[in-house]
């Protein structure tokens, strides 16, 4: 009898996308298997995982506001409120769609759903993607039959003895199959230029659009340099004014390939030299798994700092060079690319060592703790 899997997932693409990719494995391993996802309707979720070809299942659940200001405060009673019935629509859902296991991603949704499936005595896991664990992670340990981790570093922050599993970050297989040669063919890039890769995620980071902006003023009359930038959705029209202001028409330059949104990003991070980026849990897998120097400017603006806990063991290891966003500059960071421009062994030497920390069979890892608490 096929098997049938509730997800539990929501907010922000570092919790669906992984949510996303164990599903489509749980197809692959286990054809016809039912699936359905849990999450908010006014979330990313309630796009992407129909989008994706799940079936949804709709409960509204909202975060608490540590600061408090008249707005969050309204946030708060909404929270409190929806608490209160989260837990009887979770029970509606899991009595309805009778799962044989139960998984949560992350996300102030995963908290009642895992939790109430854990209570129904359903085997239930949750994962963790980045180092410093979230909220909702850290109140299910005691829940849940099995925790799981993108990377170890997670472990200290943890009270789940016994129940701990590291398996990594799912990446996509798209990553890890595209070839530079190819891909460089395909984007146009010459095999002898250094190319750069940039973004800031798909709403865009204003520092890290003006910093850019510094960059490729630098690089606009050399020719040994191609540079891919996506500005993300509010960083069009900013970027577009700050390359005038620099004196470069944002039109014309030729060796700038610039959009909103980078929508073949195996493909950009195959052909790079060296990646410009926020520190998500996702993005850090991918540049591990592709062996891609990077420079990684943590967003401050997340919960508990993560994308800096991200980052440093990455820095530790000479994997990546980590910039705090409070000391981002443009010209500090277009002397970091000059230098490295200037010294393409060590570029590679910072690639190698992101290599060497990379988990590529992350998927399948889940997958055996999947198949072991249904057993």
């Amino acid at each position: 009898m096929p098997i049938k899997i509730l997800f539990a997932c929501g907010g922000t693409a570092g919790h669906i996308n992984p949510a996303l990719a164990v599903a489509g494995l749980v197809r692959e391993r286990w054809p016809g298997a039912s699936i359905l996802f849990a999450g908010n309707p006014s979330g990313m979720e309630a796009t992407l995982v129909p989008k994706a070809g799940y079936d949804f299942a709709p409960i509204e659940v909202l975060g608490f506001q540590r600061k408090l200001n008249l707005r969050n405060i309204r946030n708060n009673l909404a929270a409190a409120g929806y608490l209160l019935t989260a837990t009887g629509k979770a029970k509606k859902i899991i009595r309805e769609f009778a799962p044989d296991i139960c998984m949560g991603t992350g996300g102030y949704v995963s908290g009642p759903v895992v939790r109430t499936a854990a209570k129904m005595k359903i085997p239930t896991l949750t994962h963790e993607s980045n180092a410093f664990p979230g909220v909702t992670t850290r109140l299910l340990c005691k829940y849940v039959d099995k925790v799981l981790l993108g990377v170890p570093q997670a472990e200290r922050y943890l009270q789940a003895e016994g129940k701990i599993a590291t398996t990594g970050n799912p990446v996509r297989e798209e990553i890890l199959a595209a070839k530079r040669e190819e891909s460089r063919r395909k984007l146009g890039i010459g095999t002898d230029k250094i190319c750069l890769l940039s973004f800031g995620g798909s709403l865009g980071a204003q520092r890290l659009n003006e910093a850019i902006a510094d960059v490729v003023a630098w690089h606009e009359d050399r020719r040994d340099i191609y540079h891919i930038h996506g500005t993300g959705q509010y960083g069009v029209e900013l970027f577009t004014q700050l390359l005038w202001e620099r004196g470069v028409n944002p039109e014309s330059s030729a060796n700038l390939d610039w959009r909103e949104y980078i929508d073949d990003m195996p493909a950009c991070l195959a052909a790079a030299d060296l990646v410009i980026c926020r520190a998500g849990a996702l993005s850090i897998s991918e540049l591990q798994a592709a062996g891609r120097a990077s420079v990684l400017i943590p967003s401050p603006n997340v919960a508990g700092n993560h994308q800096y806990h991200n980052a440093r063991p990455l820095a530790e290891k000479n994997a990546a060079i980590l910039i705090e966003e409070k000391d981002l500059t443009g010209e500090g960071l277009v002397n970091i690319i000059a230098d490295l421009a200037a010294d393409p062994g060590e570029l590679r030497n910072i690639g190698r060592n992101a290599a060497k920390m990379a988990i590529t069979d992350a998927g399948r890892r889940i997958l055996n703790e999947i198949e072991q608490l249904l057993t």
